[in-house]
């Protein structure tokens, strides 16, 4: 059996990069905005802002995504 793609074994397995500050910035959006906007708390805002996401609540990211009238896939992006 191959496990090159078992996540048992320790290894890199790559990174998912945010890009809200990107997005954020290009339309002149403060973090309070967005939160008002999408209706979260600030803090999830600054986290989304900052990139230090630790779980992802769909409902979120989808008020995010149409808050910024932009894609997931313009949100973040994974790299090997």
């Amino acid at each position: 059996m191959n496990n090159s793609n078992s996540i048992f074994e320790i290894k890199d397995y790559g990174k998912i990069s945010f890009h809200v500050k990107e997005i954020m910035d290009s339309k002149d959006m403060s973090r309070s905005r967005l939160a008002k906007l999408a209706n979260i708390r600030f803090e999830v805002a600054d986290k989304w802002y900052k990139g230090n996401i630790e779980r992802m609540d769909i409902d979120v990211l989808t008020r995010i995504c149409f808050v910024l009238d932009c894609e997931l896939s313009d949100l973040m992006t994974y790299s090997k």
